[in-house]
């Protein structure tokens, strides 16, 4: 039986001590927050220095589904398109207590590891791994219907580009800073995330105030 936490994120020991199961249910998105599209666009900036400090349950909610929730319900479609709308992209968050699914149908993180992996992600630019939290964007080639391995790639690539894109607007937006990243330690990173052989980690983005 799956144990659904809802109360405080990323403090107090029962998140701490979830177990591998648990769900957090995230609250309702806010749809009405921040800039505007183009006073957004001209904060927009990759950032070298994070803050430790944590974000809150909601903050967390918007931003996931900022990043790639599911936008149109009727139709299951995402605030990211994706080629053939395969929707080959799964969004992962790593913070200091865990590593975390992101399932936009239901709105909620499921856990996947316990422990803190900021540094995995972070891998050679150790630097970055005080961040309060990173989203990683993983694509499962097994989702496009057809073409071959390397044009599958290609499409991998587009895709979570513009799921970090996603991110970069929205940090931009509400005043949290992020950059795009391709650096992380792949092969362990493969291990923390339990990624089947068709699931490739293609970017993160460290998210902070």
């Amino acid at each position: 039986m799956k144990r659904l936490v809802t109360l405080t994120f990323f403090v107090g020991t029962t998140f701490a001590n979830a177990q591998t199961e648990s769900i957090i249910k995230l609250p309702e998105v806010t749809r009405i927050k921040g800039k505007n599209i183009m006073e957004a666009f001209a904060c927009r900036a990759s950032v070298r220095e994070f803050d430790s400090k944590e974000l809150d349950l909601q903050e967390v909610a918007d931003l996931l589904w900022a990043a790639n929730g599911i936008n149109r319900p009727a139709e299951g479609k995402r605030t990211a398109p994706t080629a053939m709308n395969s929707q080959d992209i799964d969004v992962y968050l790593i913070n200091s207590k865990g590593a975390y699914h992101y399932d936009a149908k239901e709105h909620a993180l499921v856990l996947v590891n316990s422990g803190d992996y900021r540094a995995v992600v972070a891998g050679t630019q150790q630097a970055f791994a005080k961040a309060s939290l990173f989203l990683v964007m993983v694509s499962d080639l097994s989702r496009f219907q057809r073409g071959e391995e390397s044009q599958k790639l290609t499409w991998a690539a587009m895709d979570a580009a513009i799921v970090s894109q996603n991110i970069n607007l929205y940090c931009a937006g509400v005043g949290l800073k992020t950059r795009p990243r391709v650096y992380m330690d792949t092969d362990k990173l493969r291990e923390v995330l339990r990624l089947t052989a068709t699931q490739i980690p293609m970017m993160n983005n460290p998210v902070s105030f």
